[in-house]
């Protein structure tokens, strides 16, 4: 019995009663319009036509479709334009940082005065600065103003009565900002109220 299953010249008896059942139901004339319609070849033509229609009347599957990858699109932009803003602050940060040791020690010449008058040193310290702020590089930590420990490392505190809060006394290490991003700390002296 498993042999004539297999072989396909031994017809099964189930097989042929459903498709003689499926003929019956069938009319003549259906038949031959499903074998005009297999028959029938799809052209350039009806193809270009279909497409002209669906734009002419976009179906609403379509429409959401559209609306789906043009928002995909524009968040895909706005992600990329973000991406590019934060690679571009730290291309900056990081040569601007290796600039830091050259910045202090133009501060130092500075209070020693190494840097007065119009000498060609100073010529190129302030040229220097100049350039690295453009960039956007900021200094801060100046005598005088509160201390903040997010802003400044406090390596020293004096104890003095003159004042409320804890204050900056002087200023160590310059501290510097690129932007809003936080390069270094300003290393300072502080006075504690007493």
């Amino acid at each position: 019995m498993a042999d004539e299953k297999e072989n396909p010249e031994v017809p099964d008896p189930e097989a042929t009663e459903e498709v003689a059942g499926a003929e019956a139901s069938v009319t003549p004339e259906e038949l031959q319009a499903e074998v005009e319609a297999d028959e029938r070849e799809l052209t350039v033509e009806d193809i270009l036509n279909a497409a002209n229609a669906e734009v002419e009347d976009p179906t609403d599957e379509h429409l959401a479709d559209l609306k789906r990858v043009t928002a995909e699109y524009a968040n895909y932009r706005r992600r990329t334009e973000a991406n590019r803003e934060v690679e571009r602050e730290r291309a900056i940060g990081a040569t601007v940082a290796v600039l830091l040791p050259v910045l202090d020690d133009l501060d130092r010449a500075e209070k020693h005065g190494d840097l007065e008058g119009e000498s060609a040193f100073a010529t190129i310290a302030a040229k220097l600065r100049a350039s690295v702020e453009r960039l956007g590089l900021a200094k801060f930590g100046e005598v005088g103003e509160a201390f903040d420990p997010q802003k400044h490392e406090a390596i020293f505190q004096q104890p003095s009565p003159d004042v409320e809060a804890d204050t900056v006394a002087d200023v160590v290490e310059t501290g510097y900002t690129l932007g809003g991003t936080l390069l270094r700390v300003a290393k300072v002296v502080v006075k504690t109220p007493a």
